[in-house]
């Protein structure tokens, strides 16, 4: 091993400082720091399509710092839509709260239907997209 070597140096072309590390440069490259958040189950969906089938769009957003805000933006409007479309579909459907105590094993079947309807449609437009 060469003792003359610089411990660090810095590429005048990129700016990528690099240490030393036996005789190889190691570029000193970290990623930032990131908010740390709780992933719902649309947010683990999305992370889990991304590092399987976008694993360059997951490394750039890793690399940026952006992962997480996009994590958490995703999270936020998928629970919006999934609500808003339910609440469409129970107002065409006709159903109504009082139905609940009624007929209650109509009224949750008709739920879970529109709970899958909404859901399908989320995948499509933002999770799976």
């Amino acid at each position: 091993m060469n003792n003359k070597l610089p411990k660090t140096k810095i590429d005048e072309k990129t700016g990528i400082e690099y240490r030393l590390v036996g005789d190889y440069y190691i570029p000193n490259i970290v990623a930032p720091k990131q908010e740390k958040i709780i992933l719902n189950k649309y947010g683990r969906m999305r992370l889990n399509y991304l590092k399987e089938h976008k694993k360059v769009e997951y490394t750039i957003m890793l690399m940026d710092g952006t992962l997480n805000t996009h994590l958490k933006e995703l999270q936020k409007t998928a629970e919006e839509r999934v609500n808003l479309i339910i609440n469409k579909l129970k107002e065409k459907s006709k159903l109504t709260e009082d139905m609940k105590n009624t007929n209650q094993l109509y009224w949750v079947g008709m739920m879970n239907s529109f709970k899958v309807q909404a859901e399908e449609i989320i995948f499509n437009e933002l999770i799976y997209a």
